[in-house]
Parts: structure tokens; sequence; C-alpha cells
């Protein structure tokens, strides 16, 4: 581990998990402090901006209580034993019902198993703050449904703050934790990071094993959402550890991400694609996202203009998205369709329509995708993009109002591609806007380069905040 700052924030819940776990070892904080300072943040800020859906403080003071006993005696469980999380309410959880934004799941459970995402947070003896929002079933880019309402942007809370990981985004941002986990099934992690400012990395398909298995297949993946690199490293050495309910997921890595992640990699070879060849940018995102490109160059990445020559696959995504989600939704109760959120009732509709010749095609062109980034990537490193073609928009809406646009994958040009290919990416916070919205960078590099990717990312966070 990294050393933290010398002088870390006197505020617990300006703290970033490293520096948090450093005052625990140094005697300076108790989780107890840490766990109370995030639980008022909550109480003050949650009524504003609905990042979580359950908050059970009595349990999650026990478990801070707990931590500190292992501290007081000398024998912290794991890397980030008393640190206060957030989990996505995709994750099944023990002792809480996960409801994943819908009025047709039932809440009385019984609620008796972890998913792996779960279990191996709460194997560290990390402290479980609550469940954050999410929109029903994670079907869209930002986070609102029937449930539980309207999810705002701790930046500017009459703003979305993206989804479907949103209420992730938003209580990091927000001070509400400095750490959670969300999913990230076409941009779900990357989409609200870059909105709401943050860190956000979407691991290799399969890296972080996930039970029950995702209805959306190979597009599904969990990953860590972080204000630094150095904590989303940490929290891949946990939440990677094995579990055997996942038939997909990769084997154990032969060394700690956070061993890696301080590797040099000045000198590496980017390529740097402002549009995908595809998309169309805010000029005020493409001149911050080109300022921070010319930034890293200039400390020693060496940077080429390159788009890595696809045409967009958002037709063949959406086929697999909508196959998916009415996977899911068919095994729900009779009469959920008469409740659903209506942009899912109508994704729903068009899974139905799906045959099996349409949805292999749409495999293909995710094949060919891939093949054409391992092309990519055997001349650069990594790829760097703006991670969203604009910032934040109006709560409330699917769409930015106004745009015309027909559904969300339309807004998020570069994330969904590297679901489909299972690549590594990682969106990080590069300035805001003259009104002060958040924008991202995405760095992608090639499936099982997560360690680099972390490395690449740690390195820009540096010379960004330099």
């Amino acid at each position: 581990m990294t050393q933290p700052d010398l002088d870390p924030p006197a505020d617990p819940t300006a703290m970033t998990a490293v520096q948090l776990v450093s005052a625990y070892a140094a005697g300076q904080l108790s989780p107890v402090e840490a766990t109370q300072a995030c639980l008022d943040a909550v109480a003050s800020r949650d009524g504003e901006l609905n990042a979580f859906c359950l908050v059970d403080p009595d349990r999650t003071l026990v478990q801070a209580k707990d931590s500190e006993a292992r501290w007081h005696s000398g024998n912290p469980r794991g890397l980030l034993d008393g640190v206060p999380i957030s989990i996505k309410d995709i994750f099944l959880t023990e002792g809480w019902p996960t409801l994943r934004g819908s009025t047709s799941v039932d809440a009385a459970g019984p609620w008796l198993v972890d998913s792996p995402v779960a279990a191996r947070l709460r194997e560290d003896g990390m402290v479980f703050l609550g469940k954050t929002t999410t929109p029903e079933i994670a079907w869209k880019g930002v986070t609102d449904s029937p449930l539980t309402g309207i999810t705002r942007n701790p930046a500017d809370p009459r703003t979305t703050a993206g989804g479907s990981s949103g209420g992730s985004a938003a209580a990091v941002a927000a001070g509400m934790g400095p750490v959670s986990v969300g999913t990230d099934g076409g941009g779900s992690i990357r989409i609200p990071a870059s909105f709401c400012g943050i860190v956000g990395f979407k691991p290799t398909h399969g890296r972080i094993p996930l039970y029950p298995a995702s209805p959306f297949g190979p597009l599904a993946h969990a990953g860590p959402m972080t204000r630094t690199v150095e904590d989303a490293a940490l929290l891949m050495d946990i939440l990677s550890l094995p579990d055997p309910r996942d038939p997909t997921a990769l084997a154990p890595t032969l060394t700690t991400f956070r061993s890696q992640m301080q590797r040099d990699v000045r000198g590496l070879s980017v390529g740097y694609s402002a549009t995908l060849g595809y998309a169309t940018v805010d000029p005020e995102v493409a001149e911050i996202v080109d300022a921070a490109v010319q930034a890293l160059a200039a400390a020693d990445l060496v940077i080429d203009a390159v788009d890595p020559g696809f045409a967009d696959p958002r037709e063949a995504f959406e086929t697999l998205w909508a196959a998916g989600a009415a996977t899911m939704l068919s095994k729900y109760p009779a009469g959920t369709r008469a409740r659903v959120d209506p942009g899912l009732g109508a994704v729903w509709a068009r899974g139905e329509s799906v045959g099996a010749v349409e949805y292999l095609d749409a495999r293909h062109v995710a094949a060919e995708l891939g093949i054409t980034m391992g092309a990519f990537h055997m001349a650069f490193d990594v790829l760097i993009t703006p991670t969203m073609p604009g910032t934040a928009f109006a709560a409330g809406h699917d769409v930015p109002p106004g745009s015309g646009l027909g559904g969300w994958p339309e807004w998020t040009p570069f994330t969904y591609p590297f679901n489909m290919t299972q690549q590594p990416a990682i969106s990080i916070p590069v300035g805001r806007t003259r009104t002060g919205l958040p924008v991202g960078l995405q760095i992608v590099g090639p499936r099982h380069s997560d360690d680099l990717v972390l490395a690449v990312a740690r390195h820009a966070e540096h010379v960004l905040s330099a």
C-alpha cells in the first residue's frame, strides 16, 4: 500500500479509504467515529440526493464496533477493515432486502444469502452503510425508478447522477462513504462516475465473480466506485477473490492490483480517440479532455490521435440488452408489466421479439468488435476517450431534454462498446465545465489488463492533480 497523505483531512467524510485505515492504525480515529460521520452525512444530505434506498444505522454500527475491537486488539481482519462502504441494490446482501429498484420484488424475503461481492466485503471487515439506488433492474443510464424516485447529482441536484449505479456515485461524491460498489452492463459505473466526478472502474468480464448470474450475460460487470484510483485498486484486491458460484469467473491473479498500480507507465503507447469515429462531443467537454490528454503527453506518455476502427455497435448492443431485460422480467410475478418503468416496458417488449438468429448475430458483432480491439492493442497499450460526450442533464429524464434521442444508449457512445468486448475500462475525473459539472476521461485496456489500466489511471490522476 502506498503511503497516504501526511496530513489527511480532519473530517472523516473527506478521507479516502487508505487514509481511514492509516488513521485507524495510528489510533487517531476509530471505525465507529468514521462510520458515525458517514451516517450523519447520509442523514444530512440524502434527503436531497436520494442515493440510498436502505440505511440501517443499528446494524451498521454493530459492524463498526466489531471492527473497532479488532483494531484495538491489533488484529484487523483485512485490507480495509472498518472502512464504510455502500452497496448497489443489485447485489444480494444477507439480512437486507435486494429489491433492484422494482415494486415487483417481495421485500419480505427471507434474505439469507450474500452475493460474492457482499461476502468478500464482509470477510474483509468493511462496514456496510446501506444499499444504494438503481433504476429498475439496472436497465438504463440514469437512476430513477417507480420504487425509489429520482437520484440527484451532488455537483448540481437539478441534474441526474447518471446510472444505473447513480446512487453509489452520488453517495461517494457527497461524502456519504468513501467507496461503493456498482454494476456496469453498458456504462453503468462509468456514466455516473463521469457525471458525479469520481473514479469508476469496470474490470475485465469475470474478474469480479457474480451470483446470481446476470440476465445481461457477458455484458454484465461489477466494479469499485471511489474517489481515488488507489482506493479502487484496494477494492479490486478484495472483490476479485474467487467464489465457486460463478462458473465464468477468472482465475485469481498472481499479484495484487495495489502493487501493480504503482508501476512506471511512462513511455507507453496510447491511442487517443476523441470520437471513436462516430460520436458527437460537446465542445467544452472536448476541450477539457483534450487539455488532459496534452498534459499526459507532456508527462511521457506517447499519445497518437487514432480511432480504433469500428462502426457504432449500438444496434447490436440494444438487441443484447433487450433480450437480457426480457429474460429477467419474464420470471417476475403476474401483473409486473403494468407496474414497471414505461421505458423498461418498451425494452421488455422489444426483447420478447428477439429470436435466436438475431441474438446470435448481435453476439457475432460483439466478437468482431473484440477482434478489432485486439488488433488495436497490438499497436497501442491503452485507448483514451472521453467517458461521456456531454455532462449531466436534467434529473428525471431518460435522455437529455430537447435532444430528440430515442433511448439512453444514444447518449453514451463511449461506454457500451467495451461491455461488448469485455475489456477493462476506467473513468477518472479530469475537470469541470464553466457551470461546475464534472467531466470524465476513459482509459481502456486489452482484456485481462486490469492492472495496466489502473496503473495508467493512477499516473494520469497524479499528473492531472499536480
